[in-house]
Order: C-alpha cells, then sequence, then structure tokens
C-alpha cells in the first residue's frame, strides 16, 4: 500500500453524551449512526469503495478519495445526514444528536489507518471545547456541523446546493497543539450559539453574495421596546388617547387632532443687565428693566400689533436714540 500523502476531504463524527449510556444503548446507538451516515453517502452517490471509514467507537473518521468533490460533503450530504437523524430519532427516548467536522488536506493511508495534520484538525474541531458547548447550549438540535476555515473559504463561501455560508459563524478553537479559527454551523437555525470569548465577527467575503454573507457574531443589541400606541403625552406614545364620551355622529368628519394649548399671554423683556436675576425658573444674567406684557394675537403667530407712540421709551433707549 502506498503511503504517499494525497488531497482529501477528511471527516470526524462524534455521538454527543455516548458516556452516559449503557452497554445495550451503546449497541443501539452505534447502529443508529452507521445508518445516518450511510444515508448521507448514500445521498450523494459516494460508495464504498471511495471512501475510507475508521470505527472510533462512539463516532467515525472518514477520509474521501481526491475525485469525491468537497462541495457534494458540505451539501447534499449533511443534507442527507440531518434528514436521515431526524427519522431515526422519530418516538427514541434518547435522541442520536452528532458533532461532524470537515477539513481537507494531505492525508497518508498506511496499513494502520489514517495519518497527517489534516486528520488532527478534523479530530480537534468535532471534539473541541467551543463544539461541546454549542450542542450544550442547542439542546434540541441533533446536529452540529463544523468546518475548518480554508474549507470554509474555498468550498461553503462559494454557495450551491444545500449549502448555506450566511448561517455560519466562526470561532476560534484553542485546543493541545491546534489554534485555528472555524466555522460553526446548526442546520435549521439562523446562527449557531457560539461562546462569545470565541466568536469573531465574520468579515464580508467577497465570493458571498450580499444575500449569503455571514451574519455579525457576537452579543446581539437588545431592541429597545416599540413606541407604545395611544399611550398619549409623557408615554412614548405615537397617538393621542382617544378622548372621552360618544363618538361622532355617524356621516360626520372626524374631530381635528387637539394642537398644543397656547397660553393667552406671555411677557416680553426689553433690557436685561447687571447682576444675575431669576424669572420663572430661568436665569438672566444682570439687571432686567421693562417687564411688559405681550398681545396675546403675537403668541398665536397673528401679526403683531402697532405700538403706539407712547410706548416708545420702552425698547431700551432714550428720546435721543441711545442707549439708557
Amino acid at each position: 500500500m502506498s503511503t504517499e500523502a494525497l488531497h482529501r476531504l477528511v471527516v470526524s463524527g462524534d455521538v454527543c453524551g455516548s458516556g452516559r449510556l449503557g452497554l445495550r444503548a451503546k449497541l443501539r446507538m452505534r447502529e443508529a449512526m452507521y445508518d445516518v451516515f450511510e444515508a448521507g453517502f448514500a445521498a450523494v452517490g459516494v460508495t464504498e469503495e471511495s471512501f475510507h471509514l475508521e470505527d472510533r467507537g462512539d463516532g467515525v473518521l472518514v477520509a474521501l478519495d481526491p475525485h469525491v468533490p468537497s462541495a457534494q460533503l458540505v451539501g447534499p450530504w449533511l443534507e442527507g445526514v440531518y434528514q436521515r437523524l431526524r427519522q431515526v430519532n422519530e418516538g427514541r427516548a434518547e435522541p442520536l444528536r452528532l458533532r461532524v467536522a470537515m477539513h481537507a488536506g494531505p492525508v497518508v493511508r498506511d496499513e494502520k489507518g489514517l495519518a497527517g495534520r489534516a486528520v488532527d484538525l478534523a479530530c480537534r474541531l468535532c471534539d473541541s471545547g467551543t463544539a461541546r458547548s454549542v450542542m450544550r447550549w442547542a439542546d434540541r438540535a441533533p446536529l452540529l456541523f463544523v468546518v475548518s476555515d480554508s474549507l470554509y473559504r474555498d468550498v461553503v463561501a462559494e454557495g450551491g446546493t444545500c449549502i448555506e455560508p450566511e448561517h455560519y459563524r466562526r470561532a476560534r478553537v484553542s485546543e493541545k497543539e491546534t489554534d485555528e479559527e472555524a466555522w460553526f454551523h446548526v442546520p435549521r437555525l439562523p446562527q449557531p450559539p457560539l461562546p462569545d470569548a470565541t466568536s469573531q465577527e465574520a468579515p464580508p467575503d467577497a465570493a458571498v453574495r450580499a444575500r449569503e454573507r455571514p451574519c455579525a457574531t457576537g452579543v446581539r443589541a437588545a431592541r429597545g421596546p416599540a413606541p407604545e400606541q395611544g399611550g398619549g403625552a409623557g408615554h412614548g406614545g405615537t397617538v393621542p388617547p382617544p378622548a372621552s364620551g360618544p363618538g361622532p355622529a355617524a356621516g360626520t368628519a372626524p374631530a381635528p387632532a387637539p394642537q398644543q394649548a397656547a397660553y393667552a399671554a406671555k411677557y416680553r423683556f426689553d433690557h436685561i443687565g447687571g447682576s444675575n436675576q431669576i424669572y420663572d425658573g430661568n436665569t438672566f444674567n444682570g439687571d432686567f428693566t421693562g417687564v411688559r406684557q405681550g398681545d396675546a394675537a403675537a403668541v398665536r403667530g397673528d401679526a403683531a400689533p402697532r405700538r403706539p407712540a407712547t410706548e416708545a421709551a420702552d425698547d431700551g433707549t432714550g428720546a435721543e436714540g441711545g442707549a439708557r
């Protein structure tokens, strides 16, 4: 057998919570797990001759032949796995839940199995603390899908059949010797619940159309309450409260909206000067003279009335026009 490294797509799958199961339950779990993975390969027409599968007890490790398109696995294969999981979980007291991770890179296959950094990264992404946290918080989701940053940008971001790049979120995974960015996706959720300490905002990708760009990550700011309708002034409302009493008679025009009441009279300050003065809650710098009651018509916006000649001295000028 050749030990030459070939560029392969690596799939690492693991069952959530398998350590709580007894022996008989584990056997049923393994049977269901293999059923789900085989249904995914059947959905894309990948036969057993096109991949190498290793048993991991409560999971599997798969390396696809180089000729198998990666887009088939991140799209239709993933959808086939999800749909089969839904069928398998019907009526089960303990639903089967899977974490699945993918990465592509050089892989060596010898007599003992698979080796290479691509294998290591796929397994670390699948078993990472971030992936486990997502499945704890999305406790009703049967499937979590994780892809490496390079696989996301090369394949997922391009879109295609059953591929939804806008529903992925990016996070950093630090496990053992691994410190990489990865993309997380929970089928049928707009965004996976990621730990805020690891999540990062996804930059717009030129390869993704505007409507397919990944959403911003992190905690979204809570929207404020909508303005109250009919709350009236002082309640944040946009519509004044209804008036009491019977409504208008049939056939009559509705009453106009109430206008802000205008004061019948206001005061006019003809001169301010000297030390601070306070009038009706307002502070004026200096003395003031000539406080006069204004005309109500001027307050309402009517034309200002003409002032008698006898009031000419009230404008702050003397007989010669000089300042007092």
